[in-house]
């Protein structure tokens, strides 16, 4: 089933011809990207990653290294989600706006370069889960070849292993602003709260970790084998986020969830 998927993969980016790839440097990105170069060549494919005030540059600098490890042409623009009208309100739609804004950064590149297509790491999982995202990149045509060939996160772990992609265990990850409570404006300053506060927590070998932010209550979500490790250093966690500006420092005792701030939208 797997190597059948895989090779539908491979036909739905053959139709294509070529490529510019989304690139953040996750799990889903470096998969799509190593399987582009794969299947098209690297004179076919150049991957694009945006930096912006919601990336954080130890992402930017692993994405540098992973797009040269895989022998293909990087490019890096600079964007800014937070000068998109509508953005930094936080609403729902957040989501959609940054992935607009994004794919209007990259078709250009698409044309300067004289590319077919842009694709982007849209995966099966997301069907299941609220993504204003994937309506902007229908709207402006942007393909999605993971989704196509119906591939599943775990689907794409197993893969990725096999062409030994360092990414294939990495942790997953999203912009910083999905930390911010829908509601709460966003700004500069709070998006480099959490990610000081996320980098301290790693640093406590706490690999899988959101800081969630509700106005001056930071609340804390890792995986339950890492909950002890919380615990056992508290005191220097809420001093470090203390000092970061936090007022109130809580555990959620439910654990990681992706798109956890999305419950309120049910």
């Amino acid at each position: 089933m797997l190597t059948e998927k895989y090779n539908q993969l491979q036909s739905i980016l053959l139709n294509l011809e070529s490529v510019v790839v989304a690139f953040s440097g996750g799990v889903d990105s470096t998969f799509l990207l190593k399987a582009a170069v794969e299947t098209l060549g690297p004179e076919h494919v150049l991957t694009v990653t945006a930096e912006s005030e919601t990336y954080p540059s130890s992402e930017l600098e692993e994405a540098k290294i992973l797009a040269q490890q895989i022998g293909v042409r990087h490019q890096v623009i600079e964007t800014s989600e937070l000068a998109i009208p509508g953005y930094a309100e936080n609403n729902k739609n957040r989501c959609y706006f940054c992935k607009s804004s994004l794919f209007d950064h990259l078709i250009p590149v698409m044309v300067e370069k004289g590319y077919q297509n842009v694709i982007y790491g849209v995966i099966a999982d997301d069907m299941n889960e609220y993504r204003p995202g994937m309506q902007a990149a229908k709207e402006k045509g942007i393909r999605g070849p993971l989704q196509e060939a119906n591939l599943f996160k775990e689907e794409i772990r197993k893969l990725s292993k096999q062409f030994k992609l360092p990414t294939w265990d990495k942790p997953s990850f999203a912009c910083l602003s999905s930390r911010i409570a829908y509601g709460e404006y966003i700004t500069k300053e709070k998006l480099t709260k959490v990610d000081k506060a996320e980098r301290f927590l790693k640093s406590l070998s706490i690999r899988q970790v959101r800081v969630r932010t509700h106005q001056d209550i930071a609340r804390i979500e890792v995986e339950p084998n890492d909950m002890k490790v919380v615990l056992e250093h508290h005191d220097r966690i809420v001093r470090e986020l203390q000092h970061y500006g936090y007022k109130y420092i809580t555990l959620d005792l439910l654990g990681y969830q992706s798109g956890s701030m999305n419950k309120i939208l049910s």
